[in-house]
């Protein structure tokens, strides 16, 4: 059987799982959801590079809500509600015996993004381009210090602006 998880409850079935009601109020304001590591799908991990030197510099590990990767398959595109989580690691980098290898460390903070087909949230500066957009910090998951997606976000994403703002080539699970 399976579900497609709409973030706005528009699925045909619930699922066990946190959904947007959990992570968007009714003003837009989003925050981390409580438990992406376990309830979400993983889509995949990104290295940033070092500035100078061997190894990276930060780690992204990217989730997806429930039913976003076979709905991705099946659709072509991100359906409305789903909720992205992107999880940035500082890095160590050492060597060792198979190489100089960066792994995660400290947490900096999580960037949030929510899929909104219809313009949900008009006053929000934070949404907008089909999208809800929020970074973060480490210390605080409920209170996002972005205050303008166009501003605090986007620019980051305009060479993905074709695949919806998403970096899809790099999350092996939509393709397979």
């Amino acid at each position: 059987m399976m579900v497609i998880v709409t973030a706005y409850g528009q699925s045909d079935m619930r699922t066990p799982y946190e959904t947007t009601a959990t992570v968007v109020d009714d003003k837009g304001n989003i925050k981390v959801p409580a438990d992406y590591q376990t309830a979400y799908q993983m889509l995949g991990t990104w290295a940033v590079a070092a500035d100078a030197g061997p190894g990276s510099k930060e780690m992204h590990v990217v989730y997806a809500s429930p039913g976003t990767i076979d709905a991705y398959r099946k659709a072509g595109h991100f359906p409305d509600g789903t909720i992205l989580v992107k999880e940035v690691f500082k890095t160590t980098t050492q060597p060792m015996t198979t190489g100089t290898v960066s792994s995660a460390g400290t947490r900096a903070g999580w960037f949030v993004m929510v899929k909104d087909d219809i313009g949900r949230y008009p006053a929000n500066k934070l949404w907008g381009d089909g999208w809800g957009w929020a970074w973060f910090d480490a210390a605080d998951p409920m209170r996002t210090t972005s205050t303008d997606y166009r501003k605090d976000c986007q620019s980051c994403h305009v060479p993905a602006q074709a695949s919806d703002w998403i970096y899809t080539h790099g999350y092996p699970p939509l393709s397979r």
